[in-house]
């Protein structure tokens, strides 16, 4: 069911991610051109986050036809496991952006508790510089998952993605001009109709604008979930490098100084926590090697500096579910910092997420939190 309007307009707002949630969905991922050896590695990863998160909180996976078989045998029997096509496995950016209401009916209203935006996607770029030809599957990922899940729908034509927001759930969204400014995405807005519009959908007051992502996140064109996250209301985590020499070091201490003279919505003075990268990392030759350089799929090059960040990790329900990419020194720095960061949370480490980066993401990127229907 389609609802007209905005959600705004109906009382709802995007809520916090370490808000409860009824549960988690991801993809399954597995084309050639993207995932290295036929995804075998990305895959054992992936089930690997998926039991974490079981944990938990409910998790649904969902798999094209030909992949069923092989992700019902990877995953554990606790975890749902959904037939569904799709071009690409990252469900932060083709799922639903869910927004609630306690102002709004129970159920078989028009206006329940719980909503999803189907935002406008086009492969992080479009035909020129998106990551794949063809993304006409991954756009009914979200109206899919919320038919599944009997959720109205508030339909948007705006591209947009959801790693390129961030929300405290108290008013204040956090993205990037790098992202949402680009020309690739919407080039018939301007800043200021983009953050109407975000205000509009997911129920924010103020829209607090890094200038740039990630170093190296050229996929996403400089998604914010790369970069920084709120912790809770008023504190935030900021990827950062001591080494004044790296490329990230200006992008850091850019995005530090905007940070530390913000306040959000309500007013408050953000606190900055710093949460070094790793590395720097770079693709290898045989990391390269293994992906089917086809021409239909972005290219992957030996060599290429890759997006790592602790900062795309995933909240669950009571857990943090935090990437480890085999930098011992910044594993453990980022477990410490982000385990008083949250200590009312466990921090799950989850080795390997390198698999994840080589394709162009990690933890936060092929997860979707699905809320829990908000208590009157």
């Amino acid at each position: 069911m389609d609802l007209e309007g905005t959600p705004g307009l109906h009382g709802y707002r995007m809520p916090a991610e370490w808000e409860t949630h009824a549960k988690c969905w991801m993809g399954w991922p597995e084309r050639p051109d993207n995932w290295r050896n036929n995804a075998v590695h990305a895959q054992s990863v992936y089930a690997r986050i998926a039991s974490a998160i079981s944990k938990f909180e409910p998790v649904t996976v969902c798999a094209s036809a030909a992949q069923w078989p092989n992700a019902r045998s990877e995953l554990p029997k606790n975890i749902r496991l959904i037939e569904m096509s799709m071009n690409d496995s990252w469900f932060r950016d083709t799922g639903p952006t869910f927004v609630v209401s306690k102002n709004a009916s129970n159920s078989g209203t028009s206006k329940p508790k719980v909503a999803g935006i189907d935002w406008n996607f086009n492969s992080w770029g479009g035909i020129d510089d998106g990551c794949y030809q063809d993304w006409s599957l991954d756009c009914l990922v979200a109206r899919k998952i919320l038919e599944i899940e009997r959720i109205p729908r508030f339909p948007h034509s705006i591209v947009l993605e959801g790693g390129s927001i961030h929300v405290d759930g108290e008013g204040t969204c956090l993205t990037t001009e790098e992202c949402l400014l680009n020309k690739n995405r919407n080039p018939h807005l301007n800043k200021g109709q983009i953050e109407n519009e975000l205000k509009a959908y997911l129920g924010v007051r103020k829209v607090i604008w890094l200038p740039c992502g990630l170093y190296g996140d050229d996929d996403t064109n400089g998604h914010i979930d790369n970069m920084c996250c709120f912790v809770k209301p008023g504190v935030v985590l900021l990827s950062w490098t001591d080494d004044e020499n790296d490329p990230q070091y200006e992008r850091s201490a850019e995005a530090f100084s905007v940070l530390s003279s913000a306040t959000d919505a309500n007013g408050r003075k953000l606190e900055v926590i710093k949460l070094h990268v790793p590395g720097p990392l770079y693709m290898t030759d045989e990391e390269a090697a293994g992906i089917i350089q086809d021409g239909e799929a972005k290219l992957r090059l030996p060599g290429t500096r890759l997006a790592a960040s602790y900062v795309n990790f995933y909240i669950a329900n009571g857990a943090i579910i935090l990437p480890q990419f085999g930098d011992q020194k910044w594993d453990d720095e980022a477990v410490r910092v982000v385990s008083l960061a949250f200590p009312n949370h466990e921090v799950v480490r989850i080795e390997g997420a390198r698999e994840i980066v080589l394709a162009g993401g990690n933890i936060h990127c092929i997860t979707q939190q699905q809320p829990a229907i908000p208590e009157c």
